[in-house]
């Protein structure tokens, strides 16, 4: 009861859209609808079949404007920061993709994303102005509050179902992500989208003007819970959904996963002498089904056990020459039907002739995982399942890494990774690949780049209270215990084989004590725990996570929007050194890695004098320029050679004499 008059025109609208609701767009009248329900001879304006909303301009803008951008190492919240490739990156993801376009183009073999719902209470940031000021744009990398955290305000809004906007401004902050996403994928990669039935109809429209209606590979529909819906009205929903688009299909493999145990088990019951090294085996009927085309060499008679002759109703599924070869390998069954006929089916056993486990084909449902798995998972981490509500199962996203052909050295990328439920996920499978059952598997090194906003946790939540001052916080904690629970596992063994091996990945519950602060927790498990890294470099360089934050360049940025002759004379000061004065050489180091297309896990060697990456790839000379330093790195014979242009020290003579040593040397030469 909000104490005013009956509002007429929203009764009249209302009365309206109950009539002709196909004349409303998101709340609003479109008129040309309108007036061709009304039967007006009507000419849409520009017919055609496209995808269309309120600021999708704006949202192409966004996707257009460049990036300044850099990424800064964070060593201390990181585990094994030297030898690991998995990358945790903190900051806004429509920046955060720019920002790895030259460094991961067509490198990213797998994505998975779980984005805002749009069920009316979602938090996202999405673009409505692009005549963009300095300040602007810093809301754009992260707007944040005096203490450094990501603040709700600004461009980070909720997006209400009341808004006259309210499906346009989801599409206008996913599009461009998934633009940039794709050019991140290989040719055979793929991006798994969780989505429910808020917006699946507008996903698919999107990622078929995105990655091309030809690339749609699957929608897959998930059971997420069982029970419950007692407050539904009407039909009680349990199911979400997750679209699959190819980056290009005709490069994309063929789907094949392997059996589940349980799966494994009733179907293939039966046993012969062929046990030990096919295992069990199931029969398929030699009869071919109605679908089949009509050949004729496929209808041949065959001599049963008695001598009489057997013919099929319509044609066998073998050729003569193929049934032949079975039966004299014993891979023919001869049974009589109720009615006294001769029925013929043929083995198949569950492993292959080289010992490997026969694949099936993936479905479409998933109907064995629940999100009270997912709950579970949390408590077992952290001891409070409110510490982060709702994530989702690692099984299901070891699931889709299946499906998706993930397998050693490929990465995997999750821009929206909330509690790092990916990253926990790859971390287990490698695990898992690396025993001796599995590791024919191929897997063992997957690797993962995770993406988190440092949202500001609600003061009021669990994970505040426990000292989790953001989400991306909780998904870097997250990580860590994850990594101390397989180094321990890994180092000491584990009793139950079942454990070391299944979906029980975590079982930590005596490493979280909810009564002591923040800091206490970190020290014993988290990024300060020596330990931690000693065992990881023993046992495998891939456990640990590097963590990057988003940051606005080292480099001082020319300003166009200059209103006066002072404030021209003011920058071109400022760019006499284009360095900023507080940058620290690690950071600048990453961000000309990032800028010259090199990825963030590129061996770095420290020189003498120099700094040599991915071997001879690129030198970087960075804090001293002379002859003796240019000579060493010549004789390494780097593809390519940067430096800054105040080390020079206004020698035009040295940085000449440079440049041509270079061009002699083959090298490319790049002065900052």
């Amino acid at each position: 009861m909000d104490g005013k008059s009956l509002n007429i025109t929203e009764e009249r609208l209302n009365r309206l859209k109950e009539i002709i609701p196909e004349a409303f767009t998101e709340n609003k009248i479109d008129w040309e609808k309108l007036k061709a329900a009304l039967g007006d001879d009507i000419e849409f304006k520009n017919e055609r079949y496209v995808l269309n909303w309120a600021g999708k301009s704006d949202a192409f803008r966004a996707l257009q404007s460049a990036s300044t951008a850099t990424l800064v190492p964070c060593r201390e919240e990181s585990v094994n920061f030297d030898k690991t490739e998995n990358i945790f990156i903190e900051g806004e993801n429509l920046e955060v993709l720019k920002v790895l376009q030259k460094s991961y183009f067509g490198k990213i073999k797998m994505i998975y994303i779980d984005p805002p719902y749009n069920t009316g209470n979602d938090n996202f940031i999405y673009p409505d102005k692009f005549a963009e000021s300095r300040e602007e744009y810093l809301n754009r990398i992260g707007d944040k509050d005096e203490t450094g955290f990501m603040t709700r305000e600004g461009l980070f809004r909720k997006n209400s179902k009341d808004s006259g906007h309210y499906h346009s401004n989801w599409l206008s902050m996913m599009y461009p992500r998934l633009f940039l996403a794709r050019n991140l994928l290989r040719d055979d990669g793929v991006i798994f989208v969780s989505i429910d039935d808020n917006e699946v109809h507008n996903l698919r429209l999107l990622m078929n003007e995105v990655f091309g209606e030809e690339n749609f590979v699957d929608t897959i529909c998930w059971k997420k819970k069982y029970g419950g819906g007692a407050k539904e009205k009407y039909l009680v929903s349990v199911h979400e959904y997750i679209v699959v688009y190819a980056k290009t299909k005709i490069d994309l493999p063929e789907i094949m996963i392997e059996f589940e145990e349980e799966k494994a088990r009733r179907f293939y019951k039966y046993k012969d002498e062929k046990f030990e090294t096919l295992g069990y085996y199931r029969t398929h009927p030699l009869e071919a089904v109605k679908s089949f085309d009509i050949r004729e060499n496929l209808r041949f008679p065959v001599v049963a056990p008695d001598g009489t002759e057997v013919y099929p109703k319509r044609q066998w599924r073998w050729s003569k020459q193929r049934f032949e070869e079975a039966l004299l390998k014993d891979e023919v069954i001869f049974s009589k039907n109720k009615d006294g006929e001769w029925v013929l089916s043929s083995k198949q056993y569950l492993n292959e002739e080289n010992g490997e486990q026969r694949k099936t084909k993936a479905q479409s449902l998933i109907d064995d995982i629940f999100t009270q798995e997912g709950t579970k998972e949390v408590v077992d981490t952290f001891g409070d399942a409110k510490i982060f509500p709702f994530p989702k199962p690692n099984r299901l996203v070891k699931k889709l890494i299946e499906i998706g052909g993930l397998y050693n050295n490929d990465i995997i990328l999750d821009f929206f990774s909330g509690s790092a439920t990916t990253a926990h996920s790859v971390l287990a499978l490698n695990k898992e690949d690396l025993s001796a059952s599995n590791a024919q598997a191929g897997g063992g090194n997957r690797k993962f780049i995770m993406v988190q906003l440092p949202e500001k946790c609600d003061e009021n939540s669990e994970a505040y209270k426990a000292g989790y001052k953001t989400i991306a916080e909780i998904g870097k904690e997250r990580i860590r215990r994850v990594i101390e629970h397989l180094t321990l596992n890994i180092e000491h063994g584990s009793k139950n084989k079942k454990e070391d091996m299944g979906q029980g990945i975590l079982n930590i519950n005596h490493l979280t004590d909810k009564k002591k602060d923040k800091t206490e927790q970190a020290s014993l498990f988290g990024s300060k725990d020596s330990m931690i890294n000693e065992k990881c470099s023993m046992i495998n360089e891939n456990l640990g996570f590097k963590v990057f934050k988003l940051q606005e360049s080292n480099f001082k940025i020319w300003h166009s929007k200059l209103e006066t002759e002072e404030q021209l004379v003011e920058q071109l000061k400022l760019h006499l050194e284009p360095l900023d004065e507080h940058a620290k050489t690690e950071d600048f180091l990453y961000e000309l890695l990032l800028k010259s297309g090199v990825p963030l896990t590129a061996k770095i060697e420290e020189k003498n004098g120099y700094i040599l990456v991915n071997d001879n790839e690129i030198a970087l000379m960075l804090e001293k320029v002379d002859d003796k330093i240019i000579n060493k790195v010549i004789a390494m014979k780097p593809s390519k050679v940067i430096t800054l242009d105040r080390l020079f020290k206004n020698n035009d003579q040295l940085k000449t004499n440079t440049a041509l040593q270079m061009k002699d040397a083959g090298i490319e030469f790049k002065v900052i």
